[in-house]
Protein backbone atom coordinates (compact mmCIF):
# COMPACT_ATOMS: atom_id res chain seq x y z
CA UNK A 1 0.00 0.00 0.00
CA UNK A 2 1.52 3.38 -0.95
CA UNK A 3 2.52 5.72 1.86
CA UNK A 4 2.09 9.49 1.59
CA UNK A 5 4.41 11.88 3.44
CA UNK A 6 3.31 15.53 3.47
CA UNK A 7 5.70 18.45 3.93
CA UNK A 8 3.13 21.13 3.08
CA UNK A 9 4.42 22.47 -0.24
CA UNK A 10 5.91 19.07 -1.07
CA UNK A 11 4.19 15.67 -0.91
CA UNK A 12 5.78 12.28 -1.52
CA UNK A 13 3.79 9.16 -2.28
CA UNK A 14 6.03 6.12 -1.87
CA UNK A 15 5.18 3.42 -4.39
CA UNK A 16 8.04 1.01 -3.61
CA UNK A 17 10.89 1.19 -1.14
CA UNK A 18 14.03 -0.57 -0.01
CA UNK A 19 12.00 -2.79 2.30
CA UNK A 20 9.84 -4.38 -0.39
CA UNK A 21 12.44 -4.39 -3.19
CA UNK A 22 15.25 -6.03 -1.24
CA UNK A 23 17.27 -2.84 -1.56
CA UNK A 24 16.82 -2.67 -5.33
CA UNK A 25 15.22 0.77 -5.44
CA UNK A 26 13.11 3.42 -3.77
CA UNK A 27 10.35 4.90 -5.96
CA UNK A 28 8.00 7.75 -5.11
CA UNK A 29 5.80 10.30 -6.80
CA UNK A 30 6.65 13.86 -5.78
CA UNK A 31 4.05 16.63 -5.95
CA UNK A 32 5.48 20.11 -5.67
CA UNK A 33 3.17 23.07 -5.06
CA UNK A 34 3.84 26.43 -6.73
CA UNK A 35 6.83 28.06 -5.05
CA UNK A 36 7.67 24.76 -3.32
CA UNK A 37 11.33 23.78 -3.18
CA UNK A 38 13.97 21.57 -1.65
CA UNK A 39 15.17 23.83 1.16
CA UNK A 40 18.77 22.59 1.21
CA UNK A 41 20.81 21.69 -1.87
CA UNK A 42 22.54 18.40 -1.15
CA UNK A 43 24.21 15.32 -2.56
CA UNK A 44 24.32 11.65 -1.68
CA UNK A 45 27.12 9.16 -2.16
CA UNK A 46 25.08 5.98 -1.68
CA UNK A 47 22.60 6.17 -4.57
CA UNK A 48 21.80 7.68 -7.96
CA UNK A 49 18.52 9.46 -8.62
CA UNK A 50 16.41 9.49 -11.78
CA UNK A 51 13.49 11.92 -12.03
CA UNK A 52 10.76 11.69 -14.67
CA UNK A 53 8.37 14.60 -15.27
CA UNK A 54 4.68 13.66 -15.00
CA UNK A 55 2.94 17.05 -15.06
CA UNK A 56 3.78 20.72 -14.68
CA UNK A 57 7.31 22.09 -14.64
CA UNK A 58 9.89 21.72 -11.86
CA UNK A 59 13.25 23.45 -12.08
CA UNK A 60 16.24 21.36 -11.05
CA UNK A 61 19.78 22.57 -10.47
CA UNK A 62 22.25 19.71 -10.85
CA UNK A 63 25.98 20.29 -10.62
CA UNK A 64 25.45 24.03 -11.06
CA UNK A 65 23.35 23.69 -14.24
CA UNK A 66 19.66 24.65 -14.16
CA UNK A 67 17.08 22.73 -16.16
CA UNK A 68 13.29 22.74 -16.36
CA UNK A 69 11.82 19.24 -16.13
CA UNK A 70 8.55 18.95 -18.05
CA UNK A 71 6.21 15.97 -18.65
CA UNK A 72 7.89 13.13 -20.49
CA UNK A 73 11.43 14.28 -19.77
CA UNK A 74 13.90 12.45 -17.54
CA UNK A 75 16.79 13.76 -15.50
CA UNK A 76 19.63 11.65 -14.08
CA UNK A 77 21.40 12.82 -10.92
CA UNK A 78 24.57 10.81 -10.27
CA UNK A 79 25.70 10.17 -6.72
CA UNK A 80 28.07 12.84 -5.41
CA UNK A 81 26.55 15.67 -7.48
CA UNK A 82 24.99 18.63 -5.64
CA UNK A 83 21.37 19.22 -6.61
CA UNK A 84 18.15 20.88 -5.57
CA UNK A 85 14.81 21.79 -7.07
CA UNK A 86 12.01 24.31 -6.96
CA UNK A 87 8.72 25.07 -8.63
CA UNK A 88 8.70 28.56 -10.16
CA UNK A 89 5.98 27.74 -12.68
CA UNK A 90 2.91 28.94 -10.78
CA UNK A 91 1.24 25.52 -11.18
CA UNK A 92 1.60 22.20 -9.39
CA UNK A 93 4.36 19.92 -10.72
CA UNK A 94 4.56 16.14 -10.35
CA UNK A 95 7.56 13.87 -10.90
CA UNK A 96 8.37 10.20 -10.48
CA UNK A 97 11.63 9.72 -8.54
CA UNK A 98 13.63 6.50 -8.55
CA UNK A 99 16.64 6.03 -6.27
CA UNK A 100 19.04 3.19 -7.07
CA UNK A 101 19.99 1.20 -5.18
CA UNK A 102 17.20 1.45 -2.63
CA UNK A 103 19.04 2.45 0.52
CA UNK A 104 17.12 5.54 1.70
CA UNK A 105 13.54 4.37 2.19
CA UNK A 106 10.77 6.55 3.63
CA UNK A 107 12.31 6.86 7.13
CA UNK A 108 14.32 10.00 6.31
CA UNK A 109 11.28 11.76 4.87
CA UNK A 110 9.07 10.76 7.83
CA UNK A 111 11.60 12.13 10.30
CA UNK A 112 12.16 15.39 8.44
CA UNK A 113 8.40 15.95 7.95
CA UNK A 114 7.87 15.44 11.70
CA UNK A 115 10.55 18.04 12.44
CA UNK A 116 8.89 20.56 10.11
CA UNK A 117 5.44 19.91 11.58
CA UNK A 118 6.82 20.59 15.07
CA UNK A 119 7.24 24.30 14.28
CA UNK A 120 10.08 26.52 13.13
CA UNK A 121 12.66 24.09 11.73
CA UNK A 122 16.04 23.93 13.42
CA UNK A 123 18.63 23.97 10.58
CA UNK A 124 21.22 22.16 12.71
CA UNK A 125 18.75 19.38 13.55
CA UNK A 126 17.63 19.13 9.90
CA UNK A 127 21.29 18.83 8.84
CA UNK A 128 21.86 16.10 11.40
CA UNK A 129 18.84 14.16 10.12
CA UNK A 130 20.06 14.54 6.53
CA UNK A 131 23.59 13.33 7.31
CA UNK A 132 22.37 10.37 9.38
CA UNK A 133 20.35 9.17 6.38
CA UNK A 134 23.13 9.68 3.82
CA UNK A 135 22.28 13.14 2.43
CA UNK A 136 25.08 15.69 2.68
CA UNK A 137 24.02 19.36 2.76
CA UNK A 138 25.96 21.41 0.22
CA UNK A 139 28.25 24.09 1.64
CA UNK A 140 26.73 27.59 1.35
CA UNK A 141 27.82 29.65 -1.59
Amino acid sequence: MPETIDFGSLTLRFLRDKHDTGGGLDMFEMTLSPEGRMPVPHYHEGWDETVYGLSGTATFTVGGETRDLTPGEALFIPRGVVHGFQNRSGATARCLCVLTPGVLGPEYFRELAALLRAGAPDPARAGEIMRRHGLIPAPPG
